[in-house]
């Protein structure tokens, strides 16, 4: 029984034993999950993984063994779209010459309303079209086309970074602490944050202590223990994660897998482009366990040292707007939730993976590196070391 199963975890390298296994079976044996696959990740998520830094590859190995049972219907069911109307036939191909002639709608509330106009009004598929939704045309609305800014819907995966709104449930996957680092100066760069303390149980021997002790004892053994040294320095790491974001996947995992090891005193949250009312811990349970954002903001003190680290490429309504969000309807503009966060904590520091000389000063890059009163720094060992400066500040 699940034997498949056990095997496909453990060649994902999480180290699941025999006895873990039969744990697992015992508690199906007990009806702890029953006809429910929710319950059934939960439970041999508990019973097969013993540390959290395994919960990414235990996912993958997951959905790679379940694939094909479970299907996300979305906001494509509410809006009552047939399938055929998204299915990619022939791809249209724009010169940069024929792309700038093409004009966007103008303002988010006006692609909104568009997009209500068209559900309304269309009846049939679409093919090459500039107006409906449809495909591989130059509509604001469908998959496989172009347009300046609009939505894309079911297509998968970005291609112009042009949408201003994404109708599909998009899955990132969690950063690995374990990665191999690339550059061993992120490391080194990092160290530089540092301020050592003592604190916790006294469970190490202070031998030069117990030396002196000892002989002021006449000889008789006087044991000195002290709490261990830890780099006593308080970090929140944000990421931003997916979209544009895939291409620095390799830049982030080793910034992440550095920090784990010279921070005692860290936690991590993702976001998507900007930071809105919810963050989340684990990419693949984002939709079933978010955090909200005050919640964070008021339990962290500021004695904590932030770190955002993302592209700050969006469409600038993600910023400025309330629904503006590519992904869900933000009552509040990611600006404003940029401001309570620079508010609350003095050292916030943001970091950009994209080279400096691609920034320019408009857009929603020129927008959050205001928010950030220009504390943007280059994802690299000299942004980086400027950032380190800032947050020592």
């Amino acid at each position: 029984m699940l034997i498949d199963f056990f095997q496909i975890v453990r060649a994902a390298g999480v180290p699941v034993s025999i006895r873990e296994y039969l744990d697992l079976i015992n508690a199906l044996k007990q009806n702890l999950a029953f006809a429910d696959q929710e319950q059934f990740y939960q439970l041999t998520r508990v019973c097969l993984v013993k540390d959290e830094k395994y919960f990414d590859r235990f996912d993958r190995a997951f959905a790679a063994y379940f694939a094909g049972l479970e299907s996300w219907q979305g906001k494509l069911e509410e809006l009552n779209l047939p399938e055929d109307w998204l299915r990619k036939e022939v791809e249209k191909i724009l010169s940069e010459a024929e792309k700038a002639e093409i004009e966007g709608l103008g303002s988010l509330e006006k692609i909104m309303e568009a997009l209500r106009e068209r559900l309304e009004n269309q009846t049939k598929r679409h093919q090459g079209g500039s107006k409906n939704i449809g495909t591989g045309g130059t509509s604001p609305f469908g998959a496989h086309g172009y347009n300046p800014e609009g939505i894309r819907i079911e297509q998968g995966h970005s291609r112009h970074k042009k949408a201003v709104k994404v109708w599909e449930q998009r899955n990132y996957r969690n950063l690995d602490d374990n990665v191999e680092l690339g550059i061993r100066n992120i490391k080194v760069a990092l160290r530089r944050l540092r301020q050592f303390a003592r604190q916790g149980a006294a469970d190490q021997l202070d031998l030069d202590d117990t030396i002196r002790s000892t002989a002021r004892n006449a000889g008789y053994l006087d044991l000195k223990l002290v709490p261990e040294r830890h780099n006593a320095v308080k970090v929140l790491l944000f990421f931003d994660i997916g979209g544009s974001m895939d291409e620095h996947v390799k830049a982030c995992e080793e910034l992440f897998s550095a920090a784990r090891a010279e921070f005692k005193h860290m936690e991590c949250f993702y976001f998507h482009n900007c930071l809105y009312e919810f963050v989340w811990k684990d990419n693949h349970r984002r939709y079933q366990e978010r955090l909200n954002t005050w919640d964070v903001l008021h339990k962290y003190g500021p004695d904590y040292k932030i770190i955002f680290v993302g592209d700050a490429t969006m469409a600038p309504y993600e910023v400025t707007h309330v629904g503006g969000s590519v992904e869900h309807y933000n009552e509040e503009a990611g600006a404003v939730w940029l401001q309570r966060v620079t508010d609350q904590f003095p050292h916030v520091a943001w970091l950009n993976p994209t080279p400096h000389h691609w920034w320019g000063p408009g857009g929603s890059l020129g927008m959050i590196r205001q928010l950030m009163e220009d504390r943007m720094y280059p994802l690299t060992v000299d942004g980086l070391t400027q950032a380190i400066r800032e947050l020592q500040r």
